[in-house]
């Protein structure tokens, strides 16, 4: 009987093993999800300024710096 106990209890701790496993595997897939949405992001930002700067070169330099110096100076 003691022997059926302790399987029992070393049964649900392994369960209880898996389990958190299986919370710290989603929570890291939560996270690469929002990392890879964030990068895929960033690199559409990336590829629509370069493709701005083929449309445009001159106009996009201009936009990429700011105001030019001349105006930020008050002249």
């Amino acid at each position: 009987m003691e022997s059926h106990a302790r399987e029992m209890a070393n049964a649900r701790e392994r369960i209880n093993r898996a389990e958190l496993a299986l919370e710290r595997t989603e929570e890291m897939l939560a996270e690469n999800i929002a990392l890879r949405s964030r990068i895929r992001a960033q690199r559409c930002l990336v590829e629509a300024a370069y493709g701005l700067a083929k449309i445009d070169p001159q106009q996009t330099q201009t936009a990429f710096r700011g105001p030019s110096r001349a105006f930020s100076r008050g002249r």
